[in-house]
């Protein structure tokens, strides 16, 4: 038998839902929800509670409770690799068309606020045991993030490592001001003469850690996504390792596979 807040928060819920409350209404006030429900203070707060953890609304402290705004849904599927080669070898003009968040997202370049970071690092055992390489062994590791324009927190957290002498060839991939770079990793490589047979993706999931909550602005309850991302070159060299922390809430992970004829 549900619970007296289970009942509040469900009704509250179909409210929701039905769009009597909008997204980024503000709830009645607690004392006339308590009066509306006949319910106690305490009894509304666990109600609330729940459907904050459900993120259907959030709180902001000292104002009120507000219906959620929907974040924007990322939709990621394994084919973005071969559309990403297909780009690699593109006019400039044509890469800078589009890119890989905007295929995920149906959002154009203009929507889009990209920021990235890049510092040499040392290959810690982990990186070092994934890209074949001595632990100490010098990276670059590249930072980004992008957000929709009309958010406050950004799609998700990537961390890209590639091996320094890997790279040196081309100068303009350590400086992080030529990005977004049109055509992404893909093409970076591509003008080292590199170029990618395929790439194995590990996918994991658990609850966020504290600075991933507040940057991704997640909901209590809410876990995250990480995938590692392995890019193999046709020599079988392992020439890129990237972790990224994707939100639980508002990302979908769709996988094709092609079947042969019996």
């Amino acid at each position: 038998m549900a619970k007296q807040y289970e009942r509040i928060a469900d009704r509250l819920r179909q409210r929701i839902r039905a769009g009597e409350l909008k997204p980024g209404q503000r709830l009645p006030a607690e004392t006339e929800l308590v009066k509306e429900y006949r319910t106690s203070l305490p009894t509304l707060r666990e109600a609330l509670g729940l459907l904050l953890t459900e993120g259907l609304i959030d709180k902001k402290h000292g104002i009120g409770n507000f219906v959620r705004k929907p974040r924007k849904l990322v939709r990621r599927d394994n084919a973005r690799h071969q559309w990403e080669k297909d780009r690699a070898r593109l006019s400039e003009l044509e890469r800078q068309a589009t890119g890989a968040t905007e295929r995920d997202t149906g959002l154009s370049v203009s929507d889009l606020v990209f920021s990235a970071s890049y510092r040499e690092v040392q290959a810690s055992e982990d990186l070092a045991a994934q890209l074949d390489v001595p632990t100490g062994t010098r990276l670059l590791e590249r930072i980004f993030r992008t957000n929709y324009c009309d958010e406050d927190t950004p799609l998700n957290l990537a961390r890209s490592y590639l091996v320094y002498d890997m790279i040196a060839a081309n100068p303009d991939l350590f400086d992080s001001s030529n990005e977004p770079w049109p055509g992404g990793t893909q093409n970076q490589l591509h003008t080292v003469g590199i170029e990618l047979d395929r790439i194995e993706e590990r996918i994991t999931a658990r609850p966020p850690t504290v600075e991933e909550t507040e940057e991704l602005g997640l909901q209590g309850g809410v876990s995250v996504i990480v995938l590692r991302k392995t890019s193999f070159d046709i020599e079988g060299r392992v020439v890129e390792v990237s972790d990224v922390t994707l939100p639980g809430d508002r990302t979908e992970l769709i996988f094709t596979t092609a079947l042969a004829r019996w």
